[in-house]
């Protein structure tokens, strides 16, 4: 049997091994500023960057985070939506020989504290709206200096007036700030580009830290070399095949914080030297629209809920936005329905293409083919240079044949290097040059994979990830609750949503909407449950641990039961 039958499946082009050339992740924004210097390089809100000023900007930035006592190896956190000075932090930390912390923005001061702990975080990086929550958190944290930026530093002339009247008028601004913390635009003006430090970065240099759920469910930082991003961008370059390098538009709506949106977005722009259009706000669907419009995109890496809310916009409907100029859409994080993909391609005559990733092997592993056939229900293809198995979940070492379910185990060079401090959790997820991914899977005869179910518990609802024990400990700090347990179930709209069933204790009673605004308090806005089921009793194994799969078993039996009942009363009703 060919250990690697998918390699017939790819597109003419494609090649089967990539060279990885042994440079830093900077290095694709030095090579874009010197072959393309005033080509656009990033554009926000109708604001263009060169690359050359890009490469500029992230030269200060990297001469003003050794002056502030940045070392090599040292960790700084990025708390931003997809702005340019995201970008400009991102590069100006690898510049001068740090290591990114990307963090949700939306994170409460609870989820912040516990990230910038583990990482041990000295220097943040963050725009306004994230910055109360990052002040809250900082006490409890080793952060000494947090640099703050807003949105419209880096807006045109006109929007730039009109931002900050408002803001003007509602008496906010620059005031937020607190003593000794410092301005992203002031700081960087401090420093010419030529004052960039001496920093050695080489390949197998530490890059980022990219939290995930790993194999128990915790939040934990997968630790990803500099040759580990470079290789993902390289390999999804050439997926790409028919795209141009210098011809092309991302469209960058997923968060650059993510390392979905980082890679597949920033890092494969400057790769291409494509221009990128970043969207701060992806539910912010007319300025998505007319940003596809208006900058003619050509590259559009997504989620199935931006995809299926595009479908169904009334104003892409009724034809009022040409979105003809998209060639090729990436859809991961969450299964894409096949409904979902035809209506978006007949809207735009591009290829929707479902891949696969997760955050230990930044970003991604399979995609179905540019050209070649997308078989439904697939994550399509392993792509150069990923060897993937499935293997049996009793010993987690036998190979199994095509058909047959089991763990899905891949090697490549994206592979983390392993998790930050956590030697056990790390030998669970690598043994021996292969990465776990706690999915169980199965490939068919032609080398498609299909993804069954996961062997983690983690929750993806519209691509993000929950960690269902973080929900669990903050429902169950509530006096009212006895005992919780938290899930992803099926949602249309979401691919997945947040549900806890709940068992309140003995003569107290507690609404569904109390528990949410309780949870609002601790917990980013789509960790919050959406369904809340009270119980007088959970599921529990002969230990006492709380079974969440027979919990998830039983939702989607009595949606089954309330789905047929429906149907019998519509048509008694006819």
């Amino acid at each position: 049997m060919d250990e690697r039958p998918w390699l017939e499946q790819y597109d003419e082009g494609v090649p089967a091994h990539i060279e990885v050339p042994p440079v830093p992740v900077f290095h694709f924004l030095e090579e874009a500023a010197r072959t393309s210097p005033n080509a656009p390089c990033a554009v926000f809100k109708g604001a263009s960057i060169s690359f050359k000023e890009m490469n500029e900007l992230t030269d200060r930035m990297a001469a003003a985070l050794a002056d502030l006592g940045l070392k090599p190896g040292e960790r700084v956190g990025i708390l931003m939506p997809n702005i340019p000075q995201f970008v400009i932090a991102y590069f100006g930390i690898l510049k001068a020989g740090g290591v990114v912390v990307a963090i949700n923005p939306l994170y409460t001061a609870r989820e912040i504290q516990a990230m910038a702990q583990d990482a041990g975080i000295k220097i943040a990086i963050a725009a306004s709206p994230a910055y109360p929550a990052l002040k809250e958190a900082q006490p409890q944290t080793q952060i000494e200096t947090v640099i703050l930026t807003s949105p419209n530093d880096y807006l045109p002339a006109v929007l730039w007036f009109l931002y900050n009247w408002s803001k003007e008028k509602k008496n906010i601004g620059r005031t937020q700030a607190a003593p000794g913390d410092l301005w992203f635009k002031d700081l960087l003006a401090r420093y010419d580009p030529e004052d960039r430090p001496e920093v050695k970065v080489g390949p197998e240099d530490v890059a980022l830290f990219q939290y995930s759920g790993g194999t128990t469910g915790t939040p934990k930082a997968a630790v990803a070399l500099h040759r580990n991003l470079v290789a993902n961008a390289l390999q999804f370059r050439r997926w790409l095949v028919g795209t141009q390098d210098g011809k092309e538009t991302i469209l960058v709506a997923i968060p650059l914080y993510h390392v979905y949106g980082m890679v597949l977005g920033m890092l494969l722009a400057l790769y291409s030297r494509a221009r990128m259009v970043l969207i701060p706000n992806p539910r912010d669907l007319p300025e998505l629209l007319k940003s596809i419009q208006k900058y003619k995109v050509s590259i559009f890496p997504g989620v199935p809920t931006l995809y299926n809310a595009i479908n169904n916009h009334p104003d892409v409907q009724a034809g009022k936005y040409n979105l003809s100029t998209i060639t090729a859409c990436i859809s991961g994080s969450a299964p894409l329905l096949s409904e979902t993909k035809a209506r978006f391609e007949a809207l735009t005559g591009g290829k929707l293409m479902e891949g696969y990733g997760l955050s230990e092997a930044p970003t991604a592993t399979h995609c179905n083919p540019m050209l070649g056939e997308n078989r439904t229900g697939s994550i399509g293809l392993p792509l150069p240079d990923v060897d993937c198995r499935i293997v049996s979940l009793q010993d987690g070492l036998t190979p199994l044949p095509p058909g047959e379910a089991g763990e899905m185990i891949v090697r490549s060079p994206q592979v983390m290097q392993g998790y930050h401090n956590l030697p056990e959790e790390t030998a669970l997820a690598l043994r021996e040059g292969w990465l776990y991914t706690g999915d169980i899977a199965r490939m068919d005869d032609d080398g498609y994979f299909y993804i069954i179910d996961r062997k983690k518990e983690l929750i993806k609802p519209g691509g993000f990830e929950v960690w269902p024990r973080e929900v669990e400990e903050v429902l169950a700090a509530h006096p009212k609750v006895l005992e919780v347990g938290v899930a992803g179930v099926p949602d249309a709209y979401r691919g997945e949503t947040v549900k806890a069933w709940v068992v309140l204790r003995p003569d107290e009673t507690v609404t569904e909407e109390e528990l949410r605004l309780f949870c609002r308090e601790s917990l980013a806005p789509y960790k919050v449950p959406t369904q809340i089921e009270f119980r007088e009793r959970l599921p529990r194994t002969n230990v006492g641990k709380i079974l969440r799969r027979e919990l998830v078993r039983q939702h989607n039996e009595q949606q089954a039961k309330d789905g047929e009942l429906a149907k019998i009363t519509e048509r008694n009703s006819l």
